[in-house]
């Protein structure tokens, strides 16, 4: 493939949850299963094992080198509906189904530390987690049906995660279109995607420090 002669196997998940593995055997259907996962990953509970930052920044890599035919514009615009109504779909679940959605036993792809997890940071974010929750593997899948068991406000909701879709859907493959461009970039993937998961939880990062200082200036 393309994108594999100056990358090695990222080792931080199986070969075919690989960004480019899924991709390009989505071959003629590349956008359309691109925006299918993107949606299945905000907004089904089933969907947080799928890779969204690599993913999409590997989106904005094949668009720059036309493995996707369609404009970056008319990708990015996809992608941020599809994760938006990703979103609104995980939160009407949520809402209508209720407590119960999580009070089930452990599976093999169910665990109830995600939701846990997932709980505790919107309890300490509150509607900025809905937005600071899109970089944050698992816990972007789980966080809009937890948002909706909380009841939140559906104007609140609706508001930040627009806002998170944008930032995220568009922002992670429009940085992928042009540092795709870069041969160094291109020919050095497996580090590049590495780095895009670091940076996907600086966001938490941040907040980390700022609330621990807080705690800090009012003792």
């Amino acid at each position: 493939m393309f994108l594999s002669q100056g990358a090695t196997q990222l080792a931080l998940m199986p070969e075919w949850l690989q960004a480019e593995t899924l991709l390009s055997g989505l071959g003629s259907y590349m956008l359309l299963g691109l925006c299918a996962i993107v949606f299945a990953e905000c907004g089904l509970l089933i969907g947080f094992f799928l890779p969204g930052d690599s993913l999409l920044f590997t989106a904005g890599l094949f668009v720059a080198h036309d493995l996707i035919a369609e404009p970056l514009w008319l990708v990015c615009l996809l992608l941020v509906i599809c994760a938006f109504a990703g979103n609104v779909t995980g939160y009407w679940i949520g809402r209508k189904a209720g407590p119960p959605l999580f009070n089930r036993p452990d599976s093999r792809l169910f665990k109830r530390e995600y939701v846990d997890k997932t709980h505790d940071f919107f309890e300490k974010y509150g509607p900025r987690a809905i937005v600071l929750a899109r970089f944050v593997p698992i816990v972007r899948t789980f966080i809009t049906a937890i948002a909706g068991v909380a009841q939140m406000s559906a104007r609140v909701f609706l508001t930040y995660s627009a806002i998170g879709g944008v930032l995220w859907a568009a922002g992670l493959t429009t940085l992928g279109y042009f540092l795709g461009q870069i041969g160094w970039v291109r020919d050095n993937l497996e580090p590049m995607l590495l780095l895009i998961v670091a940076l996907s939880v600086l966001p938490i990062a941040i907040e980390f420090i700022r609330a621990r200082r807080a705690r800090t200036s009012d003792a």
